[in-house]
């Protein structure tokens, strides 16, 4: 009896032992497939937004035909990556800043350098009233080249004026400035100056703009004594503002907004065909670690001001200080020119 109790006693307690464990063994099984079952659902979720929103992108943009130049044209560069950012603008009226050219011009100019590393972009403005020679037409201010030949000569240009390959193309229309902040809630931009345009007023220090605000900030030029040096200004700090409030918690925890701004953007905009959602998706990716304070500007050096023969005041190019910029983004060291080049 005593070996039968013995036995009955170890069965007993193992069977303890199994139902102690079996709790356990229940409650992992249970949650290993509940977070398999979450990563699923965030998955199809995830895959499902994404594809919502390369849907908006490609639906909303236009797609540029043929926006590079024939020919011979600078070398590629390694990784790193040049986007020309044109800020057009339509107007009916002619020649409403006596630039000898009339209807759509560049009036934002911008060349965005995305390094190898992906640790930075510069953003690098190019003032409108610059004077050039545009490939076929001679010298004159550098935003006459849009109106000449579109994105295919402005491109030829600036790769003629900085001896650097541009690989994508990405215009947009005035107009989509204020979309893009709308879509974000406002965004607040840093004004090294106060003044009064289009009905708005901006104090120096932050200024919360909605889109109309910010349209009108990133437009004006003759409430400033130095006129597009101001403006060209105030467009980096918008700039600076837009990365600021994309990359913010509240923009990024926000799916509606983030497809807002998509739509928002994608229906003023026209890229080269290289600059797919897919493309976008890459570089987004290769940028993970990008924050708003990454994010550099600078404007192409100049040497002074001009009058040309047929009476047009212009920019001059600093020649010296170019050819320098030019030897940094060939090698993708801008750091140090930066260091050594602080824009005014």
């Amino acid at each position: 009896m005593s070996g039968r109790r013995a036995a009955r006693s170890a069965r007993s307690a193992g069977s303890v032992r199994r139902r102690r464990r079996r709790p356990f063994l229940v409650a992992l099984v249970v949650t290993v497939g509940s977070l398999t079952a979450v990563a699923a659902v965030l998955a199809v979720v995830a895959a499902t937004f994404i594809g919502g929103l390369a849907q908006r992108y490609d639906a909303g943009r236009t797609v540029l035909e043929d926006p590079f130049p024939g020919g011979t044209r600078p070398s590629e560069h390694g990784d790193a990556v040049d986007v020309l950012l044109i800020g057009s603008d339509s107007r009916a009226h002619e020649d409403p800043d006596g630039d000898r050219v009339s209807g759509r011009r560049s009036d934002t100019l911008m060349l965005a350098h995305i390094p190898a590393d992906r640790q930075d972009i510069t953003l690098l403005s190019i003032l409108r009233d610059t004077w050039v020679d545009v490939p076929g037409h001679g010298e004159a201010k550098i935003n006459a080249a849009y109106a000449w030949g579109g994105a295919p000569l402005t491109v030829q240009t600036v790769e003629q004026l900085l001896d650097v390959r541009i690989d994508h193309v990405a215009e947009i229309d005035f107009a989509g400035f204020a979309g893009m902040t709308d879509a974000l809630g406002g965004v607040t931009v840093d004004s090294s100056t106060a003044f009064d345009a289009r009905g708005h007023h901006f104090t120096v220090g932050p200024n919360h703009l909605d889109g109309a605000a910010a349209l009108a900030f990133v437009r004006e030029r003759y409430a400033f004594a130095d006129a597009d040096h101001t403006r060209v200004r105030n467009q980096q700090a918008f700039m600076r503002a837009l990365v600021q409030r994309v990359l913010s918690e509240d923009t990024l925890t926000s799916p509606g907004r983030i497809r807002q701004f998509v739509s928002s953007t994608s229906e003023y905009l026209s890229v080269d065909p290289g600059l797919d959602f897919s493309r976008l998706v890459g570089l987004g990716w290769s940028l993970r670690d990008f924050r708003a304070g990454d994010l550099a500007t600078t404007t192409l050096p100049s040497a002074g001001g001009g009058t040309s023969d047929d009476g047009q005041s212009y920019v001059r190019v600093d020649r010296s200080a170019v050819s320098s910029l030019s030897i940094a983004l060939r090698s993708d060291d801008l750091s140090d020119w930066l260091a050594t080049h602080p824009s005014g």
